[in-house]
């Protein structure tokens, strides 16, 4: 890879996946009237753990400041929206989490919240790959783009952990196979 925004924009692919998962998870939870709660914290931790804790996490503390660094501003600029559109998302998840509290899943408000998020999240991935992304691939150097992907890898040992990834992949295929036909 040249820059590190491929990694994401890679990252993304999972993401949107995710967010099909998520739709179709509330489309049989509105038809049917209820939800399994199995599923539906399988889903939060999937959110929570990669796209918020892994992806977002990276943007935030690696390939944002070195987009503030070359020049890309923050305040009142893309990187702060991108920002305040995290910080969006997490409330979304928090609302979702909320709603799975006491054992059993209050079906109106996770999907209010979990069709916010997925609204938001995906015009959020579709700035990143056409406005931000591009913009810092023009203004960051080839080499400082390989130090970020280096980087990239550290973060993901050291605050994600081993065997994440796979259990990720394995519970995103399990709920997959569940919802998506």
């Amino acid at each position: 890879m040249k820059y590190a925004s491929e990694a994401l924009m890679r990252e993304h692919e999972s993401v949107l996946v995710g967010l099909e998962i998520l739709e179709e998870f509330v489309k049989t939870m509105k038809n049917t009237g209820s939800a399994d709660r199995d599923d539906a914290d399988g889903i939060i931790r999937y959110i929570q753990l990669f796209a918020d804790k892994c992806h977002h996490g990276k943007e935030e503390g690696l390939l944002f400041p070195a987009m503030e660094r070359a020049g890309i501003p923050n305040e009142g600029g893309p990187i702060g929206q991108m920002l305040r559109e995290h910080a969006e998302g997490r409330q979304c998840i928090a609302e979702m989490v909320a709603s799975t509290a006491g054992g059993v899943v209050d079906t109106g408000r996770f999907a209010s919240a979990a069709e916010s998020y997925i609204s938001l999240i995906r015009a959020h991935t579709e700035k990143e790959n056409t406005v931000l992304f591009p913009l810092g691939d023009s203004k960051i150097p080839e080499w400082k783009n390989q130090r970020l992907l280096e980087r990239f890898a550290e973060f993901e040992a050291q605050v994600i952990g081993e065997g994440i990834h796979e259990e990720m992949n394995k519970l995103f295929n399990s709920i997959r196979a569940r919802y998506m036909k």
